[in-house]
C-alpha cells in the first residue's frame, strides 16, 4: 500500500484522484518528509506546465504524442521503491518535455494526465502482482526457509515452495559496497551462473521474485562492477537450496 501511495503523489497534484486517495495521500505527506519534497516538486513542474494549459488541443496531437511516448524506452520497475520513485519521476519529466517540445504548454495537461492514468496503472499491477507473489509463496505448505550472513555484514534470507516452483530472496546488507561496486543476484542452474537483477550504486536492500525454482541448487548474492557482470566474480552470499 505504501509504494501505491507514493505513486499516487504525481496525480494528487494534478487533482486527478478520488477522495479516498486523495485522504490517503493527505494522510501519508504528514508522515513522509521525502513525499512532502516531491509534491511541492511536481507543484512548481505543474505551474510551469500549465500557462495556457485550457486551450483545445490540435487535433490528432493526443494520439500522436502518446505513439511517441509508448515507443521510448521505459526503465523497468525498481526493486526498491526510491529507485522506483525516481524512475517514476523521469518518466513523467521526459514525458512533459516531449509535449512542450511538439506543442508548447496550451495541452500539456491533457497529455500529462493521460501518461498519468498509464504510469500509475503499470505500477500498481506491478505492485500487486509481486506482492501476491510473495504472499504466496511465504504461505505455501512446503515453503522453506534458509538465510545466511553476509560476508560484509547484513543477512541474506530465501524462502521457496517447490509446489509453486517460486522462491522469495530477501536481503538486506549493513552497507553498501565500496568504490561504487554493486550488489547482483544469482541462481545456479546445471550448474551455470543465471543473473536475476543487479541493485544500482548505494542499494543495500531488496526483495526479488525468483522463478522456476526446482532447477536452481544455490541462491547467492555477489559484489560487481556497476551495471554488473556475466559472471559473479566476488560471491559473498550462497544459499543451498537442494
Amino acid at each position: 500500500m505504501t509504494a501505491e501511495i507514493h505513486s499516487l503523489v504525481g496525480a494528487y497534484v494534478l487533482d486527478a484522484v478520488d477522495d479516498l486517495e486523495r485522504a490517503a495521500v493527505e494522510r501519508h505527506l504528514r508522515e513522509c518528509g521525502e513525499c512532502r519534497a516531491e509534491t511541492a516538486e511536481w507543484r512548481e513542474t505543474a505551474s510551469r506546465l500549465a500557462d495556457g494549459a485550457w486551450s483545445v488541443p490540435p487535433p490528432g496531437l493526443r494520439d500522436s504524442v502518446l505513439a511517441a511516448v509508448a515507443t521510448t524506452r521505459q526503465a523497468p520497475v525498481l526493486v526498491t521503491q526510491r529507485k522506483a520513485r525516481r524512475s517514476h519521476r523521469s518518466r513523467w519529466v521526459a514525458a512533459a518535455a516531449a509535449v512542450v517540445a511538439a506543442a508548447g504548454t496550451g495541452t500539456a495537461v491533457f497529455v500529462v494526465q493521460e501518461q498519468r492514468v498509464r504510469d500509475e496503472r503499470t505500477v500498481a499491477e506491478t505492485v500487486r502482482d509481486q506482492e501476491a507473489e510473495v504472499r504466496g509463496v511465504l504461505a505455501a505448505p512446503d515453503v522453506v526457509l534458509r538465510d545466511q550472513v553476509l560476508a560484509d555484514g547484513g543477512k541474506v534470507t530465501v524462502a521457496y515452495s517447490r509446489l509453486r516452483d517460486s522462491g522469495v530472496l530477501m536481503m538486506s546488507a549493513d552497507a553498501a559496497p565500496a568504490g561504487g561496486r554493486v550488489f547482483q543476484l544469482w541462481t545456479v542452474r546445471a550448474d551455470v551462473p543465471v543473473s536475476e537483477g543487479v541493485l544500482a550504486v548505494g542499494e543495500t536492500t531488496v526483495v526479488k521474485v525468483l522463478h522456476g525454482m526446482s532447477s536452481a541448487s544455490v541462491v547467492g548474492v555477489s559484489v560487481e562492477p556497476a551495471g554488473g557482470s556475466a559472471a559473479p566474480t566476488r560471491m559473498v552470499a550462497g544459499v543451498k537450496t537442494m
